[in-house]
């Protein structure tokens, strides 16, 4: 095997699971939006788009007040208010997941500060269809500090 090939492979073997893991939008269940909240383990920030690992409370629940939350409006034509009444939890049991943001010139348009690890955030999104494979859930709203963001498009 020549040098350059053993590099390659080397640096593909030991890139980070997200980076490896990536998916594209249509393999998202967009019928089916699904609530996560959690402690931030690790921040991956920067492109194609910020991801956080999220480590979720062993009893998850639904917040009462979901339905209620205040979300912001955005460019793309987002039902927010439905999105969040139809929010339900995870089938998987996992308590580690991988959530897609948005890309960082997004998350700047919308003013989101750099998440920390520790940092508890909530996040309302899409799983992979049937939540099949990796637990992995692309972010539509994220609640962090008091405060909405909506990732689909810029902030109007």
């Amino acid at each position: 095997m020549s040098l350059q090939r053993r590099h390659v492979l080397l640096a593909a073997t030991t890139l980070p699971l997200a980076a490896r893991a990536h998916h594209g939008w249509v393999s998202f269940d967009a019928d089916r939006p699904v609530y996560l909240e959690g402690s931030v383990r690790q921040v991956r920030w920067q492109n194609p788009h910020a991801e956080l690992e999220l480590e979720l409370p062993a009893q998850l629940k639904l917040p009462p007040d979901l339905a209620l939350r205040p979300v912001p409006a955005q460019a793309s034509p987002v039902d927010g208010k439905a999105l969040l009444a139809k929010a339900v939890l995870p089938t998987r049991k996992d308590r580690r997941w991988q959530v897609e943001l948005a890309p960082l010139t997004r998350m700047q348009a919308w003013q989101v500060p750099q998440i920390r690890p520790g940092a508890f955030v909530a996040v309302v999104g899409f799983t992979l269809r049937e939540e099949k494979g990796d637990a992995v859930l692309r972010a539509e709203y994220l609640f962090a500090d008091g405060k909405a963001y909506g990732l689909r498009s810029s902030p109007v």
